[in-house]
């Protein structure tokens, strides 16, 4: 008996021993902060770039001069003298006329050009009876084109002669034709409440045709050398917009204020500065301070 007491008091003895030695071992302190992981973005830098603030209407060409001819006596178109699309000088001859009446015998008599241009269309046949009430031609003078718009009354102050506006048709995508206002009517349309303004265009090689359809860019006021922005970096509504930049690495939230549009830029008007990085896709994601991967 004795010696199986003896037996469980050793065992406890070394219990107690192993367990103060072991707690008394230095504990190895948890990895209690992970490593911060950064949120891929792309970036743009702000530019200095021109900017324009401008009116965007469509509109038809037309030629600068048009005139129908029309003959000075009755008869049947003996000869053609001129095609279409071929020029012509004024007081010269598009066709010739007979005008043989029963007991009488004339001259053949020429349908001249009142206009200096291009013979746009002849509306009649060898053969064909004419008088001195239907037109024979139309005749075009295409050194210059015209573009007549509506602007609507709000924009007479800004309007000017002398105002440039870019034109650009389906047929010469890549081509920007400069012109200018002409004319401004003095008299408002009481309906459309708008202004009749005509714009020309200086056309020497004839590459706009009368008939065409236009796209005008009035340029109201150009801006030289101002920060820009893409859309896709604001975030917001007027007047709150924001931006995130990256700075150290780290997302920053900015407000800023914007001035005009120009297709896809909007020029910054305070709150960033040239070179400045600015969040274009994946700010969805950030918040202030966090680490961030830019993509330039």
């Amino acid at each position: 008996m004795m010696k199986r007491i003896k037996g469980y008091l050793g065992l406890f003895i070394f219990i107690g021993i192993t367990s103060y030695l072991f707690g008394c071992q230095p504990h190895k302190p948890a990895q209690e902060k992970l490593t911060e992981e950064a949120i891929p973005v792309k970036v743009m830098r702000v530019q200095l770039k021109d900017i324009a603030e401008v009116l965007e209407y469509t509109g038809g060409i037309k030629a600068y001069d048009e005139v129908y001819i029309y003959p000075k006596v009755s008869g049947k178109i003996i000869e053609k003298v001129k095609q279409e699309g071929s020029s012509i000088e004024k007081e010269e001859a598009i066709l010739y006329i007979d005008r043989d009446e029963v007991g009488f015998k004339f001259e053949r008599a020429p349908v001249v050009s009142s206009l200096s241009g291009v013979i746009g269309r002849i509306y009649v046949d060898i053969g064909q009876q004419v008088n001195p009430t239907i037109p024979v031609a139309l005749v075009l003078n295409m050194d210059k084109v015209k573009i007549n718009l509506e602007i609507p009354e709000r924009y007479l102050a800004r309007l000017s002669l002398g105002l440039t506006a870019e034109v650009m048709v389906d047929a010469y995508p890549q081509e920007v034709f400069l012109g200018k206002i002409t004319t401004i009517s003095p008299l408002l349309d009481s309906l459309t409440r708008s202004i009749p303004v005509e714009i020309t265009v200086d056309n020497p090689k004839h590459l706009l045709n009368s008939g065409m359809f236009a796209k005008v860019r009035l340029l109201l006021q150009v801006y030289k050398d101002v920060p820009v922005i893409l859309k896709e970096a604001i975030m917001g509504k007027e007047p709150d917009f924001y931006v995130y930049t990256v700075e150290n690495k780290r997302a920053v939230l900015r407000k800023v204020s914007l001035g005009i549009r120009q297709g896809p830029y909007y020029q910054v008007r305070q709150g960033l500065e040239k070179d400045s990085l600015v969040v274009i896709m994946g700010q969805q994601r950030l918040r202030e301070g966090v680490l961030v991967s830019a993509e330039e």
